[in-house]
């Protein structure tokens, strides 16, 4: 199966077991593991209003504000994430619970009650059959971008409407969107010759009301390839949209490409996004619109401890006579392993939107903190 966001941001770290707590009960192995950070953020935005889901504009970006600082999650939440396996029938069997929750509200005594079960699963399978899952969990499509994404150690595009109350955005919005978690039945076969297959039937989503999910599911699959140093992979998405108001039905189709390379302390990164309802933040968010998003990475380890790299993302929607444009975010960072659990980040960066009528908006913005696994 593809990796978690727990093992994948572990991996960018470079640390080699994500669990601190591994207990043997009967027949069965059961790990505890997790994530806490935070990361203090300092934001100013300025430029026009822009129209659409316009991630540097006032209202996004700052919070309604000019400027704004909070200290919250960074792109990861904090999470406890629980799980069990065992070999039973010449299978191998397993399940996991990821309880995650935020820490910056608006608010210094109301319930911090954003609780979010992200991944509740069970997977069933062995080596010549492949895997099967049934439950809750990440999506497969986008997948590969935000785990090999520096910022999933920081917080990337710190956008202050959504770091209050849940994480900041990475890229998503302006390099590629979010994975997402969806209810799910997911097959990966057996890997042969670094080739990989992974296909979902994916509960189908709405999105806000305008447009609602039906009876058909949602699709998403991917292929990939890798070996020393290298991994390529394709992967596509679709579902049904169905429309509330006078406007039409749409289908969302879309597609993605990428590719990774890592030789010694240096690792490259790009993939690109195309398709019709791909949305900025999620599925279908802007309708029946044509947008297309591409990510590029570079990063470098100074030493065993210190890592340094930069990020490039952009979404832009073709066909929009309206709204949106494009986002667009430049981020800087620096991440130094004080421990092989715990990460401090320092990050910089830019965040730029425009709207179709050519408003711009800027967001600059500063990210120090640290995060832990255990």
């Amino acid at each position: 199966m593809k990796k978690s966001l727990l093992a994948g941001a572990c991996a960018l770290m470079g640390c080699h077991a994500a669990q601190a707590v591994e207990m043997q009960a009967g027949e069965w192995n059961v790990s505890v593991g997790g994530i806490v950070n935070a990361y203090y953020t300092a934001v100013g935005c300025s430029g026009a209003d822009v129209a659409g889901i316009a991630l540097a504009g006032k209202a996004l970006g700052c919070g309604g504000e000019d400027h704004r600082t909070t200290i919250g999650n960074g792109l990861l939440p904090n999470a406890l994430i629980v799980g069990a396996k065992s070999k039973q029938g010449g299978y191998d069997v397993g399940g996991t619970i990821g309880i995650m929750a935020h820490t910056a509200t608006d608010s210094a005594i109301a319930a911090n009650n954003g609780v979010d079960v992200r991944q509740a699963f069970i997977t069933v399978g062995n080596g010549e059959l492949g895997t099967f899952k049934l439950g809750r969990d990440y999506g497969i499509f986008g997948s590969n971008a935000i785990l090999s994404d520096m910022t999933l150690l920081g917080a990337g595009a710190p956008v202050q409407a959504t770091q209050r109350g849940r994480v900041t955005l990475g890229h998503i919005g302006a390099g590629y969107t979010y994975l997402g978690t969806y209810g799910q039945i997911a097959y990966s076969a057996p890997k042969a010759g670094g080739l990989g297959f992974d296909v979902a039937l994916v509960s189908p989503v709405g999105n806000g009301g305008i447009f609602n999910a039906k009876s058909m599911p949602q699709l998403q699959g991917q292929v990939s390839v890798g070996g020393q140093g290298f991994k390529a992979w394709a992967g596509a998405k679709t579902q049904k949209f169905y429309s509330t108001t006078a406007a039409p039905d749409f289908n969302m189709n879309a597609f993605e490409i990428g590719a990774s390379w890592t030789a010694g302390d240096l690792a490259l990164l790009g993939n690109a996004q195309t398709g019709k309802g791909l949305g900025i933040l999620s599925d279908g968010d802007q309708g029946d619109i044509r947008s297309n998003n591409v990510f590029l990475q570079a990063t470098y380890k100074t030493s065993d401890k210190l890592k340094l790299g930069i990020g490039y993302g952009m979404s832009r929607n073709q066909d929009d006579t309206a709204g949106l444009r494009s986002n667009r975010n430049l981020t800087i960072g620096s991440y130094y392993a004080l421990t092989k659990s715990v990460t401090l980040v320092g990050e910089v960066g830019q965040t730029r939107s425009r709207d179709v009528a050519g408003r711009d908006a800027r967001l600059n913005g500063i990210s120090l903190g640290g995060i832990l696994f255990f």
